[in-house]
């Protein structure tokens, strides 16, 4: 789902209303414009890392004036979403269409696991972007569309358990970037992914 900044969509949306949503139409050098800043901004930030990279830099590499970077982007954490916008598809396809127990066809809690170890494969695989995007401004991580999406599917499949709203975003609390980077040098990763399945696990038990 793209990072919608632009303010909630309506909060009885289903997931695939929220990854139908069409994008704006560019022009075909604004197109190029994009292509050009995101391949050099997925280039540097894998070289040198997300934090160490400019916005100057960036602009340069694509071969595009600052206006124009700052203009498409606004930050750094705008690129950041960019770049996670087709890697969060391939998780919502999976989630929408693909084979249970991610997709339907299974039951909700065995889903509700899927959709929990799968979203930690897509977060540590990208887990720089995904805190920059995340944590660009005061709960900005609650304003993007994916996690609209994450929430709203996750609150399907919690239907017929006490307030499956707020409990979908307690589920998703402590996968916030933020949160797991800091876990990570203290617990390792399998601890991470062993506490999440636990507590996911735990909020559809009978």
């Amino acid at each position: 789902m793209p990072h919608d900044h632009n303010g909630p969509q309506s909060a009885f949306a289903t997931p695939l209303e929220l990854l139908r949503t069409p994008p704006p139409k560019e022009r075909a050098d604004a197109a190029r414009n994009r292509a050009a800043i995101l391949d050099a901004a997925a280039s540097l930030f894998a070289e040198h890392g997300v934090d160490a990279v400019s916005m100057d830099q960036v602009a340069a590499a694509a071969g595009v004036g600052k206006g124009t970077l700052f203009r498409r982007f606004g930050d750094k954490a705008g690129l950041a979403a960019g770049l996670l916008d087709a890697r969060e598809r391939v998780l919502q396809e999976g989630v929408l269409q693909g084979p249970p127990p991610l997709g339907s066809g299974a039951s909700p809690a065995d889903r509700l696991a899927a959709f929990a170890e799968a979203y930690l494969d897509y977060l540590l695989k990208h887990l720089p972007l995904v805190r920059m995007s995340e944590t660009a401004a005061p709960g900005a991580r609650y304003r993007i569309g994916a996690y609209r999406f994450w929430h709203r599917h996750v609150t399907m499949l919690l239907d017929g358990t006490p307030d499956p709203e707020h409990t979908a975003h307690a589920l998703l609390a402590p996968l916030a970037a933020e949160h797991v980077t800091a876990l990570l040098p203290d617990l390792g990763e399998d601890r991470v992914r062993a506490g999440v399945a636990r507590l996911w696990r735990d909020a559809v038990a009978k």
